[in-house]
């Protein structure tokens, strides 16, 4: 992308801030991983460095690692259109399960998921043979996959998944969103 997604402005907010908004509805507690403490401290967040630095497996392994409850929901900090009925309805289904993980036509969208303790140690071993992919684990953990067609009646333009990689997706998504 060549600058911080995070900070992208789209319809006058920062993607990170409508994310955020969604968070503070939902979780009484929210910790940010990856560093960028500049970037980050004027929301009043504690900021986590990464245990194994450099991917999104890392990142979700620190705030597990952290976290004092016994699941924890993560996000990506680029979502144009979070979406609080999927994010509780993700939560709802986690009973039993040490994964609730949405799971698209194109694959598995991990960074808008539910992860709960028991997750660590298969996390940890993938990361210390050298292997980042965030869901490689998942044949190790009890996993709930649950088909984006499973919420289709929260998600009914299908874009809560939707994230922004390039320009030229940034550019698209401000033609095509009308508040």
């Amino acid at each position: 992308m060549g600058k911080d997604k995070a900070f992208l402005e789209f319809s006058g907010k920062a993607l990170f801030e409508r994310v955020l908004k969604i968070f503070r509805e939902s979780f009484d507690r929210i910790t940010l991983v990856g560093g960028r403490h500049e970037r980050f401290g004027s929301y009043g967040l504690p900021v986590l460095e990464d245990i194994f630095p450099g991917s999104a497996l890392g990142g979700l392994y620190t705030g597990l690692f952290h976290a004092q409850t016994e699941h924890i929901f993560v996000s990506s900090c680029d979502l144009p259109f979070p979406n609080k009925g999927v994010l509780e309805y993700l939560c709802s289904l986690r009973n039993g399960y040490d994964a609730v993980v949405p799971a698209a036509d194109y694959g598995f969208e991990p960074l808008f998921a539910l992860y709960a303790k028991a997750c660590l140690g298969p996390m940890k071993g993938l990361l210390e043979s050298g292997n980042y992919c965030v869901y490689d684990f998942y044949p190790q953990v009890r996993i709930r996959n649950v088909p984006t067609g499973e919420l289709t009646h929260l998600d009914k333009d299908g874009k809560s998944f939707l994230n922004i990689n390039t320009p030229e997706e940034f550019h698209r998504l401000g033609k095509g969103y009308q508040p």
